[in-house]
């Protein structure tokens, strides 16, 4: 690639040895990623991945794929590009850990106005870091420049995660019975939902997001609202393996009133006190500064709880234990109900 440039190109806004550097300074968080399985380095056609069958009966791939959305721009105006990347990762593992999968590889795919090496490190150091936390590879992706379509300080983030379960240990719902413990995995802030609605309550563009604001605990407004999501794939997958996990959910956008029954069977509701959700100041921050009502909170946000998982009664203990053991405070949200409400909050 040494003699790999277009002068015409570049006059039209595409710097593409521009993208050459950025893949050089992009290469050791990639690198920070690696498994066993991983075939190929960054810079090829594609990913190779070579999974571990062992123990594996029936093998299931199982994906998912998703954006930051306009959580972006918090990213824009704070000038601050290492963490957006986790939560590109976290959007995509956390929804294939409902399925009873174990991420095992990762391929992000950024589109940005103009192409700046450092900028792009920054962002590709971020999906390296959620790799990490998943377990995932990250095996390849995509930087595509795009002048005139995006602003020059502007980019989309969008990622794609493969994972793999054996059949017999997929997740099904159906196996979830009336009174079966709800357990919470708290959440580390409003993930990377409902951002939209975010942006127009505290009017982002004209805050002043570095002030420090009491009712957030003395953290700023950006840091607080550029909190990365948290990534649940190394816990969950330990709970799978000491309990039955009858079901799980993640909560994201539609808050519990549409992630939770989704999870849950015909006939069965979730039956949780609002006193018993562990709600961050930031949503009564949000609530109360936009004047939003409680049931659009709790059909929004995920009000302080990331994910559920469903067990047994009589698992719910060991359950819980398990998750503290591997970093989660997790907590007895609830019980599920015969019903057809989906969620039950009083």
């Amino acid at each position: 690639m040494k003699n790999s440039r277009s002068d015409a190109y570049a006059a039209s806004g595409v710097d593409i040895t521009a993208g050459y550097e950025a893949v050089r300074l992009m290469k050791e968080h990639v690198a920070s990623t690696v498994t066993d399985g991983v075939m190929s380095d960054v810079g090829g056609f594609g990913g190779l991945f070579a999974p571990d069958m062992k123990g594996i009966e029936e093998p299931v791939l199982v994906s998912g794929t998703d954006g930051v959305g306009t959580k972006l721009k918090l990213a824009f105006l704070m000038d601050r590009h290492d963490t957006i990347g986790i939560d590109c990762v976290a959007m995509c593992v956390n929804d294939i850990v409902c399925c009873g999968a174990r991420p095992l590889f990762f391929l992000d795919y950024i589109a940005c106005g103009k192409n700046v090496p450092e900028r792009i490190a920054e962002i590709v150091k971020g999906v390296a870091d959620g790799c990490r936390q998943s377990g995932a590879a990250l095996i390849g992706g995509e930087t595509a420049e795009m002048p005139g379509f995006y602003d020059e300080k502007e980019y989309d983030l969008a990622g794609f995660a493969v994972g793999m379960a054996d059949r017999k240990k997929l997740i099904d719902k159906n196996n979830v019975r009336e009174g079966d413990v709800i357990i919470a995995l708290p959440s580390s802030g409003i993930h990377s939902n409902g951002f939209s609605l975010v942006r127009k309550v505290f009017d982002v563009e004209n805050a002043d997001l570095k002030a420090p604001v009491e009712k957030l605990g003395g953290r700023s407004l950006g840091d607080v609202l550029l909190t990365p999501t948290k990534i649940y794939a190394k816990p969950v997958a330990a709970l799978m393996d000491a309990v039955k996990v009858k079901t799980t959910a993640h909560i994201t956008g539609g808050g519990f009133y549409e992630n939770i029954p989704r999870s849950l069977p015909d006939g069965i509701s979730a039956s949780i006190k609002k006193e018993d959700v562990r709600v961050l100041p930031v949503f009564d921050y949000l609530a109360e500064t936009g004047g939003i009502s409680e049931r659009d909170m709790y059909n929004t946000f995920n009000m302080g709880v990331g994910m559920i998982c469903v067990v047994a009664e009589d698992d719910a203990e060991k359950a819980l234990a398990c998750l503290k053991e591997h970093g989660e405070d997790a907590y007895i949200l609830g019980k599920t109900v015969k019903g057809e409400e989906g969620v039950i909050l009083w």
